[in-house]
């Protein structure tokens, strides 16, 4: 079956997040895609919605067997079903572990630059955030992690729970097994868990895999709580349909309570179909939008290379984001670099995501997402183009 990426949904009064900006505005920040999502899950949601009573909804035997199935066949491991908690959101879930692993006053590792509501969930909860900075080689545009640094803060006794972005968003880095062996060692020696964020796990390039935390070792299934997800895959944030999964039967008793404390296990009507529908019919829509994405990744750094070289890409392996080194840019024009994510927005209309609010690190950079049919692609890359200008060549900032 063919799938009809290019097609352009007009989206516009539908109180959606992403484009509830004003008409002149191309809205590239939020992770949403502006793809519909499956047609064989939106078929099961139409059925589901044309029953016509949307009352209570349990999570039957199915839904299990789709996420252990799915994870088996696509990552190569099999999560018992016993390990898995259906929860409303993998942001509600994060907050839950913040709240329930640690206590008020300890602290939260974070790798940054680094998906930047884990702050909040941090934060809002009485923790204080502690960041490990990612380091950059400017050379190859790639980070890796700093292993001595990562030692040095779970080392301190106040820090209890890391939260692993896996993969790696803003920057689309997937983790190697040997690295996550390391994170692994690392937190079980200083008795820190780990929280894996893998909700952009199935976005990878077409050629790449990524390798689920929990799966490298004994030690790192033993430690961790995942999160998972079909709604960032499938662009069905909405339906808020998650999962948590834990081996460790503490950890995962812990997870359990604090997300029925925080009435977060209760499925709506359309969460438990979606899902199943998802994992079961939606590998070939995937496999075609992978290949989608990466085109759309392509097509940018071409042009970026032709008309706006100090605009770096860096390589990104997986997600639907592309981080934009703009280091070049803010040096050339002796500027600084977040009064450009707001200048490119007044001036064109461009809206993407200033790299500062993604913590140390993320300054000099901008988050732009290509999850939409070529043409707003195009559209995109000519504001930025004409942005870009228009912005070495005015005297001041704004």
């Amino acid at each position: 079956m063919s799938y009809d990426f290019d097609k352009v949904t007009d989206r516009r009064g539908t109180n959606s997040l992403k484009w509830d900006v004003p008409e002149r505005e191309l809205p590239m920040w939020v992770a949403d895609m502006d793809f519909e999502t499956a047609p064989e899950i939106k078929d099961v949601i139409l059925q589901r919605a044309a029953h016509g009573i949307y009352g209570y909804t349990v999570v039957p035997e199915e839904w299990y067997g789709a996420y252990a199935e799915w994870w088996d066949r696509r990552h190569h491991f099999r999560p018992e079903k016993e390990w898995l908690i259906f929860t409303t959101g993998v942001i509600p879930a994060i907050s839950c572990a913040v709240r329930k692993l640690t206590t008020v006053g300890e602290n939260v590792l974070v790798q940054t630059p680094v998906y930047n509501n884990f702050f909040h969930s941090i934060a809002s909860n009485g923790r204080n955030v502690v960041e490990s900075p990612l380091r950059y080689d400017g050379e190859s545009r790639r980070y890796h992690m700093d292993l001595e640094d990562l030692d040095r803060k779970l080392s301190d006794p106040q820090t209890n729970l890391m939260i692993l972005c896996n993969p790696q968003n803003p920057a689309g880095k997937i983790w190697d097994r040997e690295t996550l062996a390391a994170v692994g060692e690392l937190c079980h020696k200083h008795h820190v868990t780990v929280l894996s964020d893998e909700i952009h796990c199935d976005l990878t390039a077409p050629d790449r895999e990524y390798v689920p935390f929990a799966s490298v070792s004994g030690i790192c299934r033993d430690i961790s709580v995942t999160c998972m997800a079909p709604t960032k895959t499938f662009n069905l944030a909405g339906i808020q349909t998650a999962a948590v999964m834990a081996a460790n039967e503490v950890l995962r008793h812990k997870m359990r309570q604090g997300l029925c404390t925080d009435e977060a296990t209760e499925p709506n009507a359309f969460a438990v179909d979606a899902a199943i529908a998802a994992f079961t019919k939606g590998g070939p829509w995937l496999d075609a939008l992978r290949e989608y994405i990466e085109g759309n990744k392509r097509f940018v750094c071409g042009f970026l290379q032709e008309y706006v070289p100090k605009l770096i890409p860096v390589p990104s392996d997986a997600t639907y984001l592309m981080w934009l080194d703009c280091g070049r840019l803010a040096k050339g024009a002796g500027k600084e670099q977040g009064n450009f994510c707001r200048f490119l927005r007044e001036r064109t209309g461009l809206y993407l995501t200033d790299g500062s609010q993604y913590g140390t690190g993320g300054r000099n950079f901008l988050r732009m997402n290509v999850a939409c049919p070529r043409s707003l692609v195009e559209d995109g890359l000519e504001r930025l183009r004409t942005g870009t200008d228009a912005y070495l060549r005015c005297p001041t900032e704004s």
